[in-house]
């Protein structure tokens, strides 16, 4: 054989490696890609999932702060008109304040915090006895606590 015939061979032996090489190579680059997308993806899906809950119990937050300042102001309300009751004297809007507090209580729920409100101020309106009267406030305070109290 002569020598151009062993550079042909030689040369295409070199081409036919590189194609093999090179057909070998781009699988792999193609599989590694797809394998990096596919954790790109399940790394958003978990940044997704983590805002998701950050936001929840955010919110959570909100909501049980947002009952707590209702049931406050409610029993800030109930205790200024229990002050009526036992001296007499009172600020002249007392009602007014206590059945907007009311209002948010019965607004702002459950069912068992908002009875226990209506019964205390029902019992303010009756002008039931000051035992009676603490019972009521204690009875709400207990619900109110619960309510707020962590799940």
């Amino acid at each position: 054989m002569s020598d151009w015939g062993i550079a042909l061979i030689a040369a295409g032996s070199a081409v036919a490696g590189s194609v093999v090489t090179g057909w070998y190579a781009r699988s792999a680059g193609i599989r590694q890609a797809t394998a990096a997308r596919h954790a790109g993806d399940r790394q958003a899906d978990a940044l997704l999932e983590s805002v998701r809950m950050t936001l929840t119990a955010e919110s959570g937050h909100r909501e049980l702060a947002l009952r707590r300042q209702t049931y406050a102001e409610f029993l800030g309300a109930a205790e200024s008109r229990i002050l009526t009751e036992r001296n007499g004297r009172g600020q002249t809007d007392d009602d007014a304040l206590l059945q907007r507090a009311l209002g948010g209580v019965l607004l702002e729920g459950p069912p068992q915090a908002a009875e226990a409100a209506q019964h205390l101020v029902d019992s303010l309106r009756r002008h039931d006895r000051p035992d009676e009267l603490k019972r009521a406030k204690l009875a709400f305070v207990a619900v109110a606590r619960e309510c707020c109290g962590p799940r």
